[in-house]
């Protein structure tokens, strides 16, 4: 039976679903620059998750959300002297490119809080009349002790919390811990109407407004980072909790540990982040899952150009396993008979103790040994076969294609694709979007993917076997 490591109650528990379907939310980035490695860990470790659960037999609906609006994104923008809406279109296109390039499976919905308005007001108004949140001079605030179990997520007490959150000092809120669910429009900046004037959603009401529409209550997965529990998460259960009147808001909390690089966190603020495109210039997506799934999810990464290579060689070495051979009069080997049904069941039962990756990928590994030494020994090519196929199948589990490096980009298609970019790159000048998307989608259905930079457009060539 699966377990799961529940951050709610810090306990491992049997994981089982409220209903037929599995209700999975993971928070999505805010679009405001070039996705880097510390996102790329994020989503492949919850798209490891979702795989891991359809694969044992679950059917799986998977929301996340696109923060599409938000301080980042406002002076991003004013500094770019663009508006916010086309710096969130651009990064929201280079992040779809990101994950395709890292085999990472969409999700079947992704809301953005700019297209989620009503949605939102809906439920701030409803947390007023329920005395749950306030007006100030056209901003709201959620009354945070009218949540009687607040920081139960964070373990921690109210007085704890209040004593070491970094709170903007506001001397309108009720209470430091108090936070915004609207935002009164400042000159210059988007804006929307609302019961209490212009203004837009601050970043805690969004995930719930989006999550409770689009999957419906109880969510049974929420993921993200450890870095969201507080106050992010924390902030979602008490405004969704006295939203709905009851709970659980979600049945199951997932955190995933930080990428670090050295001792500090990789994160934009920082300015210490490795892109997921640079990092893909080093390795293939299989090298660069392996690395992002070494250690267990809920552990720190360290990001280290030895740990990546390293990776890498192991995809190849997987890679290698799936050559043809064997011997078509060869005999069947009990000891590869054995490493197949062995192989299975260790893999489920790494992945059945909350998604332990680790020790499911040296399942791999083994199962490719015994392989290349059947081969080796003129087993029945048949049985090889037939391995090989269980090594492809669960490597695909983890989201692994197993196959040949893609070409590097070149040779005559070279030429064209430049022109292409070049005639998108006045389309969009022109704003003539739909145009300028269709050339983007057709070469990306060509096996070319197109990611769109301040500075302008580059191109290369998709990752074998993924969905680009």
């Amino acid at each position: 039976m699966l377990r799961v490591q529940n951050t709610l109650t810090g306990q491992k528990e049997p994981f089982q679903p409220a209903g037929d379907v599995v209700r999975l939310y993971v928070c999505g980035p805010t679009p405001y620059d070039t996705a880097h490695v510390g996102h790329a860990m994020a989503y492949v470790v919850f798209d490891a998750v979702r795989r891991y659960l359809e694969y044992r037999g679950y059917r799986v609906r998977h929301v996340q959300n696109f923060t599409d609006i938000d301080d980042k994104i406002i002076q991003r923008a004013q500094r770019l002297g663009i508006v916010p809406q086309e710096l969130a279109e651009r990064y929201v296109g280079a992040f779809f490119a990101d994950m395709d390039a890292l085999n990472v499976r969409r999700a079947h919905v992704y809301p953005r809080a700019t297209g989620e308005i009503p949605a939102i007001v809906e439920m701030i108004e409803a947390l007023i009349a329920k005395g749950n949140a306030y007006v100030v001079d056209g901003d709201v605030y959620f009354r945070v002790r009218t949540a009687s179990d607040y920081g139960k997520l964070a373990h921690r007490s109210l007085d704890d919390l209040e004593a070491g959150a970094r709170v903007e000092v506001d001397e309108r809120k009720e209470d430091p811990l108090d936070f915004a669910l609207w935002k009164s429009a400042k000159p210059g900046e988007p804006s929307w109407p609302s019961p209490w004037g212009p203004g837009r959603p601050g970043w805690h009401i969004e995930c719930s407004a989006m999550s409770l529409r689009h999957l419906g209550w109880p969510i049974d997965l929420h993921g993200g980072g450890h870095d969201l529990i507080f106050p992010h998460h924390e902030n979602e259960i008490a405004q969704s909790e006295c939203f709905l009147g009851r709970e659980p808001f979600v049945r199951y909390w997932l955190h995933n540990g930080l990428l670090r690089l050295g001792e500090q966190k990789m994160s934009k603020s920082l300015g210490n982040l490795v892109t997921i495109r640079e990092l893909l210039e080093r390795v293939t997506a299989d090298g660069a899952r392996l690395f992002l799934l070494s250690s267990h999810y809920r552990s720190p990464l360290t990001f280290t150009d030895e740990a990546v290579a390293a990776a890498e060689r192991g995809a190849e070495r997987l890679r290698q396993a799936l050559r043809p051979g064997g011997s078509a009069a060869g005999a069947v080997s009990e000891v590869l008979g054995a490493a197949m049904a062995a192989t299975v069941e260790r893999f489920e039962s790494a992945m059945d103790d909350d998604f332990n990756t680790p020790p499911a990928v040296a399942v791999l590994f083994d199962l490719a040994r015994e392989i290349n030494r059947a081969r080796e020994a003129g087993v029945a090519v048949g049985q090889v076969a037939e391995a090989q196929g269980v090594l492809h199948e669960l490597g695909g589990v983890l989201g692994l294609t197993l196959r040949a490096p893609a070409e590097a980009k070149g040779g005559e298609v070279s030429p064209l694709v430049d022109l292409l970019l070049a005639v998108r790159a006045e389309l969009r000048e022109q704003r003539q979007w739909a145009l300028a998307d269709r050339i983007r989608d057709d070469l990306g259905r060509l096996g070319v993917v197109v990611e769109d930079h301040p500075e302008g457009s580059t191109w290369r060539r998709a990752a074998a076997g993924t969905s680009e």
